[in-house]
């Protein structure tokens, strides 16, 4: 079984354009008007759209290590219309035409990204060729075919794709048919994010990097390196909310993690087919993520060991052993064509999990704290939604941002230790048996151990 040449140093994105050099850190006590805990995509975006909204405002961020470390730094790269909350839940409360809002606000946040992009000339390596996701075994098959049912019956666009129409895209093997969705770009997220802090930064906004802030309350945002006073505080943090004193339940910091092959030989992406730069997504319960780079590589990831102890993260996106084999040997099945090609990067990261695995961001005007997050690993683009959410709140804006129906939502809080740690372990142990026992089966149907899985972690 072939390992990863390097593992951690952060992700491979960062080691294919160099770690960059850090920003001073707080320098003591000061004053702002808006001070944003977080210098991942959630936090630089706020900055940015407040910052271009009110030039006036004193705008601070602070982070821990540096902008873009996160989960920011380290994605699979689907810049994405997906939303982590199923489309029924939502219609249930507030009713259809609010998700149809919802839907057509994220489709067109995907193109905000691109904007910017251009506008600002950060060049991320963005391709807008759409999501293919693939149907492996008969169980695969019958979720897609749900999959693609509900998507119409919510007015969306996503094309249903039998087998020949897959393979002229890319061939998977054991792969039985698929769908394309004409709303997702491919981007190199490490590019993207420091980008971004760049853009910031000329609007005015202060980053202060290697800055862990530890606590969070009315008005200030308190760190060993000074407090920061302000009448809104935002915490922008996704999986390391955990760190701020009293918000170790708030959101579950989930484990995913990712390898990266060497450039592949053109004669072994003639085999694969894969010309184009769809992102690539398949209908197991364990799912995996994957794009083609744009220097011909193949980035793939899925879920390692889903959860550490305590809340704990990872260091430098240090991955286990064990997580490298099982993407490496899933990668492999996907490719075989790819088993002669080196994996060069193996990393992990963390994403944030609300009890009830829906995203929110909200603003309390009383005490002027806000918070947003809780992506379930589709944060690239709701990041920027959440961020011109957040503007319109702070400013106190009555806007069709403000009235979508995610704005304003509160779970309640993760189990105390150990439960939630064996709760995770046996939630993720029964989707990877029910994984394995679907791949041997001709019936069709979900895995009864799926079912149960889900009703455990409250989806």
């Amino acid at each position: 079984m072939s390992l990863a040449r390097h593992n951690g140093e952060i992700s491979f994105w960062y080691a294919s354009t160099a770690t960059p050099t850090r920003r001073p850190p707080l320098p003591g006590d000061r004053d702002a008007d808006v001070c944003v805990v977080g210098g991942g995509f959630t936090g630089l975006w706020t900055a940015y759209y407040l910052k271009r909204a009110r030039p006036e405002l004193e705008v601070v961020v602070l982070e821990r290590e540096f902008a873009g470390f996160g989960a920011s730094g380290r994605n699979g790269g689907w810049l994405s219309d997906r939303f982590a909350t199923p489309r029924a839940h939502m219609a249930a409360s507030h009713g259809r035409d609010q998700v149809l809002a919802l839907q057509r606000a994220m489709q067109r946040t995907v193109d905000e990204v691109i904007e910017v992009c251009a506008a600002e000339g950060i060049e991320a390596d963005i391709v807008k060729n759409g999501l293919l996701l693939v149907a492996r075994g008969p169980s695969q098959a019958a979720r897609l075919r749900g999959h693609v049912d509900e998507d119409r019956a919510w007015e969306n666009d996503l094309v249903e794709l039998d087998r020949d129409a897959l393979d002229a895209r890319v061939r998977v093997t054991r792969a039985s048919g698929g769908a394309w969705s004409p709303h997702c770009a491919r981007i190199q997220p490490a590019k993207l994010v420091q980008g971004l802090a760049a853009a910031v930064e000329r609007l005015g906004v202060r980053i202060y990097e290697g800055t862990a802030v530890t606590e969070v309350a009315p008005g200030e945002a308190r760190s060993r390196r000074g407090t920061v006073r302000a009448p809104t505080v935002l915490t922008c943090l996704e999986g390391f909310t955990a760190s701020l004193r009293g918000q170790q339940r708030t959101w579950l910091p989930l484990n995913s993690a990712m390898v990266a092959t060497a450039p592949l030989p053109q004669e072994t992406w003639d085999q694969i087919g894969w010309q184009n730069a769809e992102l690539l997504g398949d209908l197991a319960h364990a799912y995996m993520y994957a794009q083609r780079t744009a220097d011909g590589r193949i980035a793939f990831g899925g879920r390692g060991v889903p959860y550490r102890f305590g809340s704990r993260t990872d260091t430098n996106g240090v991955t286990q052993r064990k997580t490298i084999e099982q993407l490496v040997k899933l990668l492999h099945e996907f490719f075989p064509a790819a088993r002669q090609v080196p994996i060069e990067h193996a990393w992990c990261g963390v994403l944030g999990v609300p009890r009830d695995w829906s995203p929110t961001v909200r603003l309390d005007r009383a005490t002027g704290l806000g918070i947003a997050g809780g992506y379930v690993g589709h944060g690239v683009a709701t990041a920027n939604l959440a961020g011109r959410t957040l503007r319109d709140l702070v400013l106190g804006e009555d806007t069709e941002l403000t009235r979508l129906p995610w704005v304003g939502r509160s779970a309640r809080r993760w189990e105390p230790e150990p439960l939630r740690w064996i709760a995770t372990r046996v939630v993720y142990g029964l989707y990877r048996a029910a994984d394995r026992l679907e791949s041997r089966s001709e019936t069709g149907r979900t895995s009864a151990l799926a079912k149960l899985a889900d009703r455990v972690a409250g989806r």
